[in-house]
């Protein structure tokens, strides 16, 4: 059964804001893009659901726009703090139901925060830390976090562990738990140790990221 489409409104269409537009789209949602740049906005015009030239720290002008009937309202105008606070006071003014904005320091989040933003997020330094993560461990293809300092990482099986069952990885040891592999485009349940691994397979493991460096030190 398909997931219902929601509707956004993203507030900012630089480089952060114009991406999660046009994947909210790409995931069959409606999309509104407001900007005050009118390159930005032409350059969505077709692209998204609705793009329109305005400026955002004005009630009125989110008023007219409808602000407050959409699913979520995300902000992404998180260089310039004045802007920010203002589109996020008068979203919330208006009765968005949910917002989500972009903020560029922690004094900025704490801002936010205090002003009764919904989800806070700090994307350069987010994906600076995910980049590292992977530089750090080379064995580490890609991770998601999960929250509560859980993530599940993508290993790359490397042709000295070709054939090796995995139980002999002793992830146990260190608190680690594999939860499948990705063999290709198939994904391979592991029902037990006796399961072998094979070169380049990627093997899904749950666990910390202090525990996955103490577990990838020992293999290198």
């Amino acid at each position: 059964m398909a997931t219902p489409s929601k509707s956004f409104a993203v507030i900012g269409l630089g480089v952060f804001g114009s991406s999660v537009a046009e994947e909210l789209v790409r995931f069959g949602n409606y999309v509104l893009g407001v900007d005050q740049d009118e390159k930005r906005v032409t350059r969505l015009a077709s692209r998204l659901s609705e793009a329109v030239i305005t400026d955002a720290t004005d009630q009125q002008a989110l008023s007219d726009l409808g602000i407050g009937k959409y699913d979520v309202v995300v902000v992404t105008v998180g260089e310039d703090l004045e802007a920010s606070i203002l589109c996020l006071m008068n979203a919330r003014a208006l009765g968005a139901k949910e917002i989500w904005v972009k903020a560029n320091s922690r004094t900025h989040h704490r801002i936010l925060a205090k002003l009764g933003a919904d989800r806070i997020v700090h994307p350069e330094e987010e994906y600076g830390q995910h980049i590292a993560q992977m530089l750090h461990n080379p064995l580490v293809k890609d991770y998601v976090k999960l929250g509560n300092g859980f993530h599940v990482f993508n290993i790359e099986v490397s042709s000295r562990s070709d054939g090796k069952k995995l139980s002999a990885f002793e992830l146990e040891k260190f608190e680690l738990r594999a939860l499948g592999v990705m063999r290709g485009s198939k994904y391979v349940t592991l029902t037990d140790g006796e399961a072998e691994l094979k070169a380049d397979d990627l093997l899904l493991v749950l666990g910390r990221r202090v525990d996955l460096r103490r577990f990838t030190n020992s293999l290198q």
